[in-house]
């Protein structure tokens, strides 16, 4: 056992005799003059931060009208008159959540029949999945679920015509197929 002491003696001496060596005598004269060369040089100034104009906010108001990205709605000008329409959304009907997004935003991924009743699965292009069936509202031009099957939805939008009425517009969903 004392032998397994004195090996450690002569380890940690030797050691502590490694560390002075490193320490004493050298001082690194080079390090210290090129530290007391770059002190000497003159301090540069850092240019001041460049100034932006603020942003302007804009207000989209073309919410209600139709998509630049859809097809148009063609009008047969005989059946109706200037500016009288038969069709008009109901301004008073509290909104159903889905009306908030666009129609382009949704997806058929799905249909579940509950106690009789058949349910379309619908994503709103945030990826949450609601039901929806016959009656039920969605998209922001008013659409009207008429007609579900287990692999499309038919909705009638009431859009505006561009002469102070309205006109019905019909949509489709269909499922989604993944490959």
């Amino acid at each position: 056992m004392e032998f397994g002491f004195r090996i450690k003696k002569v380890w940690l001496a030797s050691w502590c005799l490694m560390l002075s060596a490193c320490g004493s005598g050298v001082e690194h004269q080079d390090l210290h003059d090129f530290m007391e060369k770059a002190r000497s040089q003159p301090v540069g100034e850092i240019e001041p931060l460049p100034t932006f104009n603020p942003y302007e906010t804009f207000k989209y108001s073309a919410m209600a009208l139709r998509s630049p990205f859809e097809k148009p709605v063609i009008v047969d000008g005989e059946s109706q008159s200037e500016g009288v329409s038969a069709v008009e959304p109901d301004q008073n009907r509290k909104k159903e959540y889905l009306e908030q997004f666009n129609f382009s935003a949704f997806s058929l991924v799905g249909a579940i029949a509950r106690d009789g009743v058949l349910w379309s699965l619908v994503e709103d292009g945030e990826g949450d999945v609601h039901r929806v069936t016959v009656g039920n509202y969605m998209g922001k031009n008013h659409g009207k679920i008429v007609s579900n099957v287990e692999s499309k939805v038919d909705v009638i939008e009431i859009v505006p015509d561009g002469k102070g009425g309205w006109v019905e517009r019909p949509r489709t969903l269909t499922l989604r197929e993944n490959n």
